[in-house]
């Protein structure tokens, strides 16, 4: 879901986007089931974490999302550089 007003929000969206369309190619041209399955879970995460920290029960629940997402992205660099 993109919004005018957030960008991280709407760049984590490109990046699902992006992330989807990899996964489909991996399989179709690879055979590639296991890592691209990974990879969608840790990218799609990244997202859905942001959009959850963005309606916080407090400044601490907001920081535990964002930090999530963070380590979301950081196990999606490393399976795409694999």
């Amino acid at each position: 879901m993109k919004l005018k007003n957030n960008p991280l929000q709407n760049k984590s969206y490109d990046l699902a986007l992006l992330i989807v369309k990899l996964s489909k190619k991996l399989i179709k041209e690879n055979k590639e089931y296991i890592l691209s399955k990974q990879i969608l879970r840790s990218d799609t995460s990244v997202g859905a974490n942001i959009v959850e920290a963005n309606g916080p029960i407090s400044k601490v629940d907001f920081l535990a999302k964002m930090s999530i997402a963070y380590k979301e992205c950081l196990e999606t660099k490393y399976w795409y550089t694999c």
